[in-house]
């Protein structure tokens, strides 16, 4: 058995020529829209890498404010601040200094207040009430009596009073 020796044919030879670069290209162009189709995919994955991250630590944190927000729902709400308003100072002709002390010392009556939880606070609001209005207050050989008008309970007690002269 013999193999005709068609590679000295020119045509042949072409066509052998033909079939070798077509597959060196066809190679070339598979490897090109491999290495593309690859970085394209290799971009997403990083992409959704850096999503996956950033949700895990937004995840972390919302799982650490929701801890920080239950331990503070936890803990009892207490009185902080105590604010005191005359509301007829104008028509007692009362001056800036008279003011100030009569607040002050309606703050120091309820001082003990301060710290304490707002619940506690809540359910003796009468008994609060009853300290200021029994009371009287002397500044300047005169004595002041208030009446509560308003009382509002939170982490800042505020009364609003109003004054009484007695002489």
């Amino acid at each position: 058995m013999h193999i005709p020796p068609y590679h000295k044919k020119p045509s042949w030879q072409r066509f052998l020529i033909g079939i070798v670069i077509g597959g060196i290209i066809a190679y070339c162009i598979v490897i090109f829209m491999y290495g593309a189709m690859y970085e394209r995919l290799l971009e997403q994955n990083l992409d959704l890498q850096s999503q996956v991250t950033e949700l895990k630590n937004q995840n972390e944190a919302l799982l650490e404010d929701k801890e920080d927000l239950d331990e503070k729902a936890k803990e009892p709400l207490v009185i902080n601040t105590v604010e005191v308003k005359i509301t007829n100072e104008e028509q007692l002709r009362l001056d800036r200094l008279i003011i100030h002390q009569l607040e002050e010392m309606v703050k120091q009556e309820i001082s003990h207040v301060i710290g304490q939880d707002i619940n506690v606070i809540d359910k003796s609001d009468q008994l609060l009430i009853s300290t200021i209005e029994n009371k009287g207050f002397t500044v300047d050989d005169f004595t002041y009596y208030f009446d509560v008008s308003k009382l509002t309970i939170s982490q800042t007690v505020k009364l609003t009073v109003e004054a009484k002269v007695s002489n």
